[in-house]
């Protein structure tokens, strides 16, 4: 066998096994552990000053039947939004804790107080203001699975967040 021929069937198998390793997502990133049964313990959950209050992150990672599950919990100011008016492809769960919100919902607008839930559907345009004299707290669940559509163009009425 000539050395030509030799190289070509050594290097073709070669190639393709090397290029699928390097466009192959599992390879390039090994995915994390999925989460257990976990208690999050509200004295160990560390408040990070904000320049709208505080956050307390809780967990981003994927669990059992989520391909990536995070939360964390927000303190908002008096009279401060919690970002303008925005939509992306995830579903978000938020838990009212205390405080009072008035809480835009494409296009609506509603007040809430403690132990109120809010679900925000994908792509649904959406904000908080904290309406109330104190501090408002609250617990966002952030769900993403293989059926979370990808990001959704920028639009004038509400850019897209990763």
């Amino acid at each position: 066998m000539s050395l030509l021929k030799f190289v070509a069937i050594v290097s073709i198998p070669l190639a393709a096994f090397a290029f699928g390793q390097m466009n192959s997502p599992a390879k390039s990133k090994p995915a994390a552990p999925a989460m257990g049964s976990t208690i999050f313990n509200w004295e160990q959950l560390v408040a990070q000053a904000s320049p709208k209050g505080s956050v307390r992150r809780v967990c981003d990672t994927p669990t059992a039947t989520l391909d990536r599950l995070e939360s964390h919990i927000t303190t908002l100011n008096p009279g401060l939004d919690s970002h303008p008016p925005h939509r992306h492809p995830h579903e978000e769960l938020i838990i009212l804790k205390e405080g009072t919100l008035e809480v835009f919902l494409n296009g609506e607008v509603q007040r809430v107080g403690p132990g109120s839930i809010l679900f925000y559907a994908s792509n649904d345009l959406h904000k908080v203001r904290n309406v109330g004299a104190t501090p408002a707290t609250y617990i966002i669940f952030t769900f993403y699975t293989a059926k979370t559509p990808a990001p959704a163009p920028a639009t004038a009425a509400g850019a897209a967040k990763p």
